[in-house]
């Protein structure tokens, strides 16, 4: 399976309702990259970076014209690109250790697309389009966690 196809499948699912995305992650049978120190951080930085940009879905920060030049956000960009880079070295990473799989792919994926969704963010206008952006960086973001945390299918599973 190509990247691009593993990425959007992922992504597919992960915007699915699924008995997996609904149990806490501290239930579910972590990947076995998960507990590594690399690994660890990313969904640590990740969930943080969610929590963040889900708080700015209510107001006053739907409506406020110049979140993005406040230094919160200033911060929060600084750390988005940051963990676009930690993803990029994770997907590098599995790819050196020879690991071909889905996750691979899905880590180069939101390294591709937390920059876009970024830029998206920046560009809306305050209100319902800002209210888009975010909820589309939140979505991002919680599939940066569940992507490491979730267990890895075996091939006979994704029949």
């Amino acid at each position: 399976m190509t990247c691009n196809l593993a990425v959007a499948a992922a992504l597919l699912f992960a915007s699915e309702p699924s008995a997996v995305s609904a149990a806490p992650a501290a239930e579910m049978a972590a990947s076995s990259v998960s507990a590594e120190p690399a690994f660890k951080a990313i969904t640590d930085e990740a969930a943080s970076l969610k929590s963040v940009a889900s708080q700015w879905l209510s107001p006053p920060y739907l409506t406020q014209s110049e979140l993005t030049t406040d230094a919160g956000f200033i911060d929060f960009s600084q750390r988005i690109s940051a963990l676009a880079q930690a993803n990029m070295a994770a997907h590098l990473d599995m790819r050196q250790r020879g690991t071909d799989g889905d996750l691979t792919c899905i880590l180069r994926g939101i390294a591709e697309d937390l920059p876009v969704k970024l830029a998206a963010v920046k560009a809306a206008s305050a209100g319902d389009e800002r209210k888009l952006a975010l909820e589309e960086m939140v979505y991002l973001l919680n599939d940066n966690v569940e992507v490491i945390l979730a267990p890895p299918h075996s091939p006979s599973s994704a029949r």
